[in-house]
């Protein structure tokens, strides 16, 4: 894996970009997708020495799977992954070449299945979604830390 640091030598570690990116393209690769992310976090935490919670690494992995599954899903071709570090929160960002922007369900218990985007909105401090001039880029921030409110989210969609 390859975490980038700009200018190591000069600036300090809160201003050097930690991030991986990777190109998916098969669904067998989902799993491959969670391995980046949990091994990318154990770097963050290891080599640069970032506190990252067990929430943390489990809802980037949940995050993450949902993502790179519903690209592979619903959009013709390869899909982008990229996890970076930015203010204390790890930023999940997937790219896919299908415009169309997915819309997330109300709650609904009888349905089976679509709960994922639902799902996601729940439990990342922030969501965004934007077409892109091929396709789309979803974007996602997790705290890297425990909230200190107890509160494994906030669910806004901007």
């Amino acid at each position: 894996m390859d975490l980038t640091g700009q200018d190591e030598g000069s600036r300090p570690l809160v201003d050097r970009l930690i991030s991986v990116s990777a190109a998916f393209e098969g669904s067998e690769e989902i799993a491959q997708a969670r391995d980046l992310a949990r091994s990318f976090l154990a770097d963050v935490h290891a080599v640069h020495g970032l506190p990252v919670s067990g929430r943390a690494v489990g809802v980037v992995e949940l995050v993450v799977s949902e993502l790179v599954t519903n690209a592979r899903k619903y959009a013709p071709g390869p899909c982008l992954l990229t996890l970076e570090v930015n203010e204390g929160a790890v930023e999940v960002t997937v790219w896919d070449s299908e415009p169309r922007l997915p819309l997330a369900q109300g709650a609904d218990p009888n349905r089976v299945g679509q709960h994922g985007l639902e799902i996601v909105t729940a439990v990342c401090q922030s969501f965004e979604m934007h077409r892109e001039p091929v396709g789309k880029r979803i974007k996602t921030a997790i705290v890297l830390g425990n909230d200190p409110l107890g509160d494994v989210g906030g669910g806004q969609v901007r």
